[in-house]
């Protein structure tokens, strides 16, 4: 498991800029929910989409799993 400084150095590496601002507005209480297509996640990287999702989880965010459709 990645820490939190890990976490940010490897989203800023990858310029995945969108992916911090959602830590950031987690962190600052302003992201309590975050929706997903189970099919494609958040991020390409699947070990970095995972720890980004469960930091988010550990701030308190509440992922919802919506259809593709949807």
């Amino acid at each position: 498991m990645l820490t939190r400084e890990e976490l940010i150095a490897a989203l800023e590496d990858r310029s995945l800029t969108e992916a911090l601002e959602l830590i950031e507005d987690a962190e600052n209480g302003d992201l309590t929910v975050l929706e997903l297509v189970p099919s494609l996640g958040l991020l390409r990287d699947e070990e970095l989409n995972k720890a980004v999702l469960d930091y988010l989880k550990q701030q308190g965010v509440e992922l919802e799993y919506v259809d593709e459709e949807s």
